[in-house]
Order: C-alpha cells, then structure tokens, then sequence
C-alpha cells in the first residue's frame, strides 16, 4: 500500500492518542478504494487492504448501509458510495490551492536552501503571490504581485506548456512589445514546452537575469488543470537543474502531493488543456 495513502496514526506508539483499531483495519479498505479509483471485486479489495474475503466483508456491509461504499448490481464490485463522493467534494471546496501550498514553500526554502515562490495565472499572465525566503536569500526581484515572463522564465515555461494554447499567446500579447518577438510559438519555445511536459518541470538559466536560475513544477487541481507553480529560484553557480538531483526531485514530490490534496489522479501522460 503506498505510503502517502496511510492511514493516519498507523504508525503511531503508544504516546499518541488512542483509537478504535476496527476503524482503522476497516479503513484500509477504503483507503484501497480511493486508491484505485475504481470498483473490485470482494477478493481484490481485500487483498489489496491487506485482509481476507471473509474479514472484509462484515466491514463492506456496513459500509454499504452508511453510503460510504455501494455494490453493483447482482453481488458485483465494491466501489464508493454516495456518501463518501459528498465527503470529498465538501473537502475539496475547504481546500483553497495557495493557502495549502503556503506552508510547503517554507519547508522546501528551508530544505533545500533556496528561495521558493508560488506563482498563479492572473491577468497578464504568471503572477508571484507568495515568497519564502531562503536561509541566506539571493537578492532577486521576486516580490508580491510580479509577472514572470512566459518565454524566459521556469514559472512562465510551465504555464506555456500546460495551460491552452489561446490562453498562453493572449498573455504574450499583452506583454511582449513591439520589438520583441511576434506573439506566436516559435519551433525553440515549442521544443522547450514539450521538454517540460516530458520531465513535469521547466527550468532556466540565466534567462531574465543573469548569474539567476529557476525550476518549477506544476500543481494541479481535481480536473486536471494547472492552478499553480512551485518554483525555486537560486544563484546559476549553485543551483541544479538536472531532474534527477535534489531539487527537482523535491519540487516534484511536494507538487504531487498538493496536486493529490487537491482531488488530482496522476495520468499516463500529460498534455496542455484543449
């Protein structure tokens, strides 16, 4: 069972508060449900809750009569119930995407010894709304209310790459001046978009500001839409960008996570919005 799916307090000693241990051995088998996504059959969802037909059962049947679990017709597959689709949604609506991510950009400036900022789609484009600092913080024009740029920028690269595409060349209009490039995608931004796509991260170096690079990684809502960026930001010398080393492998972890807190189901692939 995957470990970001525990229950909790499965772990917990005997110091922590005490609960009721059928709750949470029967849990498991809603937690198997959540997981999946999907309806089993009675032996799957006991194997995967890691308990016999029999003994799963008794559970299901009272689970069934709360609405927390329904079973298809003629003794067929368990899957959720009406009154466990409510619950998910009510948590859903409590779960406001910058005010979850505030606190993780904290822990991971800290971890990880770079500055940290939340960035979301506002009217011009891709706007900084929070910032944590990092323990010795690189002097960076990353305040409150800043607009990335879309084409050389992590935050920018990572919008461009997974909001539609309409959207994307409406914002360069709005921000690209006339002796700039034409607001269209270019073969060299395409070839960067897709990369992100490919890696879940876009990164840059040396892009707006010289000696300054930046990965970031997208946060997705229930529906599949990006909703924010988690990007951080650090002097070139000292910053990795490779996808396999520390920070990304850390923004990445903390993007899923606040994605899976916010209803997401990671797909196969990932592709920008139509």
């Amino acid at each position: 069972m995957p470990d970001d799916l525990d229950l909790p307090g499965k772990d917990s000693d005997t110091r922590g508060p005490r609960g009721i241990q059928s709750v949470e051995v029967g849990g498991q088998l809603l937690v198997a449900l959540a997981h999946h996504g999907r309806p089993l059959a009675l032996k799957d969802l006991a194997r995967e809750a890691g308990m016999t037909p029999a003994k799963a059962h008794p559970y299901l049947v009272s689970y069934i009569k709360l609405g927390l679990v329904e079973q298809e017709n003629g003794g067929g597959r368990y899957g959720l119930g009406p009154l466990a689709l409510q619950l998910g949604l009510i948590s859903l609506q409590q779960y406001d995407p910058v005010r979850l991510a505030t606190p993780r950009i904290e822990e991971l400036a800290l971890s990880l010894g770079h500055t940290v900022a939340i960035a979301v789609w506002g009217n011009r484009g891709p706007t900084i709304v929070r910032v944590a600092e990092a323990p010795s913080p690189v002097h960076i024009s990353m305040r409150h209310g800043t607009v990335m740029s879309l084409r050389g920028t992590a935050s920018g690269r990572l919008f461009a790459a997974y909001l539609p595409p309409a959207q994307v060349l409406e914002a360069l209009r709005l921000n690209e001046t006339a002796d700039a490039e034409p607001a269209r995608f270019t073969p060299t931004f395409e070839a960067i978009l897709a990369q992100t796509r490919a890696t879940g991260l876009a990164q840059s170096r040396d892009g707006v500001v010289a000696g300054v690079s930046a990965l970031a990684a997208p946060v997705f809502d229930d529906g599949g839409r990006m909703v924010l960026s988690l990007t951080a930001i650090g002097p070139s010398g000292h910053f990795e960008l490779d996808e396999h080393h520390t920070p990304a492998r850390e923004l990445r972890r903390v993007a899923r996570e606040l994605s899976r807190q916010l209803g997401w189901r990671e797909p196969e692939t990932m592709t920008p919005a139509a």
